[in-house]
């Protein structure tokens, strides 16, 4: 019957354009300047399915019952939730997802508001989409079309949109200026070198990490939340209006300063392979995360910071740090500076530490009865004390390179030596190395 049905309407359409050659068929507006012709009308009995991939993931679903190129438009005219990337099949020994490389028919699903072209797990084939035209489906509020080949994207006609990921892509530009509903706005790792999110004044999640972006504006985005912009060019970036930012990663670039004064609702701060010469975060006391790490900082002061769990300040021109108000510190990464002391007595909480490649004389770590790891390579320590109570669980150290360092301040002298080997001729251990 479907197929018959199908012939017929193929005769229909082919009198139709044979008797009337004037007539313009169903056209939507792309981001190019050519419109795009549907094949479908949406009051077809049948939409045409050229992809048999896409018709095998309707089949699955319960859309379409058998494999000939069409579905009853009946059948997903109503249909609110598509996730195209999630079928697969048995062919008798793997699991074999269908990848799809053409959607025409998607118009039809008029419906719709949440489509999802994405594989559910990581390592999943994934689709290969070089085209996507949604000008039809105007109740679309959620689009994830990430991991395809998609080169432009339209989304002009879908104002109703309010979550789009169309990261992974080959995207060389986006407009989102008539998405003015968009919460979520994830365009990670495409080409992109302009993004205006100027009307986009509802967005509390930006992604736009690994493009080409040399400047972007989110003056205008006072709602934003999570701001990930790494990985591109940017030589400045302004967030003194963004006073809810609890997260910014902004790594990456080519910055030479950040005031991020405004923003003392952050908890996460990574900016790290930057040029930036100072950074001040005494006004964010919630800060929980901070890695300022490669930049050419000279000083940093993160005694306003007594929430902060990890702290890497590594590979900058740091002289001293003072961590002592810091006691809910567990990650200390701060090597590759030209530190001559630290104090961690007060940072009992501390489970890794990495201070190589410092110029420190002496380190106590006897008070971090947590600590798992530490190294403390190529410094020029005269007295480490290892003494925390707990040398058991401290399993990867590293201590070699310290020429002037003899005698090891440790828990128990038995354990060290039948467990620690990796130490420099002249160094040994004792539970007293003041003892007579």
């Amino acid at each position: 019957m479907k197929k018959l049905l199908l012939i017929l309407l193929c005769s229909i359409l082919l009198l139709t354009y044979c008797s009337k050659p004037n007539v313009t068929p169903t056209t939507t507006t792309t981001t190019t300047t050519t419109p795009h012709t549907y094949i479908n009308h949406p009051d077809s009995v049948l939409t045409i399915i050229p992809d048999t991939n896409f018709e095998h993931v309707l089949i699955n679903l319960g859309y379409d019952n058998h494999l000939n190129g069409s579905v009853y438009t009946a059948s997903i005219d109503t249909v609110t939730s598509l996730a195209v990337g999630l079928e697969s099949m048995w062919d008798g020994n793997n699991w074999i997802r269908y990848v799809v490389t053409d959607l025409t028919g998607i118009e039809n699903f008029n419906a719709l508001t949440y489509l999802d072209l994405n594989p559910l797990h990581p390592g999943m084939h994934p689709n290969q989409l070089t085209k996507l035209y949604l000008s039809r489906n105007t109740a679309l509020t959620t689009l994830d079309c990430r991991q395809n080949q998609l080169t432009s994207l339209d989304l002009s006609q879908n104002s109703s949109l309010t979550t789009l990921n169309c990261r992974s892509n080959q995207l060389t530009n986006l407009d989102v200026s008539n998405n003015t509903n968009l919460g979520w706005l994830d365009c990670y790792s495409n080409q992109l070198t302009n993004l205006d999110v100027s009307n986009n004044t509802a967005l509390t999640n930006l992604n736009c990490q690994y493009n080409q972006l040399t400047s972007l504006d989110v003056s205008s985005n006072t709602a934003l939340t999570q701001l990930g912009c790494y990985n591109n060019q940017l030589t400045s970036l302004d967030v003194s209006n963004n006073t809810n930012l609890g997260w910014l990663y902004c790594y990456n670039n080519q910055l030479t300063s950040l005031d991020v004064s405004q923003n003392t609702a952050l908890e996460y701060l990574n900016c790290y392979n930057n040029q930036l010469t100072s950074l001040d975060v005494s006004q964010n006391t919630a800060l929980e995360y901070l890695n300022c790490f490669d930049n050419q900082l000279t000083s940093l002061d993160v005694s306003s910071n007594t929430a902060l769990t990890r702290l890497f300040c590594k590979g900058n021109q740091l002289t001293s740090l003072d961590v002592s108000s810091n006691t809910a510190l567990t990650q200390l990464g701060c090597y590759n500076n030209q530190l001559t002391s630290l104090d961690l007595s007060n940072n009992t909480a501390l489970t890794n530490l990495n201070c190589q490649y410092n110029q420190l004389t002496s380190l106590d770590v006897s008070g971090a009865t947590a600590l798992e790891y530490l190294n403390c390579y190529n410094n020029q320590l005269t007295s480490l004390d290892l003494r925390n109570g707990n040398n058991n669980n401290l399993v990867n150290s590293d201590w070699r390179n310290n020429p002037n360092l003899y005698c090891i301040n440790v828990d128990d002298f038995e354990y060290s030596y039948n467990n620690w080997f990796d130490i420099d001729a002249q160094m040994y251990f004792s539970e007293d190395c003041n003892g007579k």
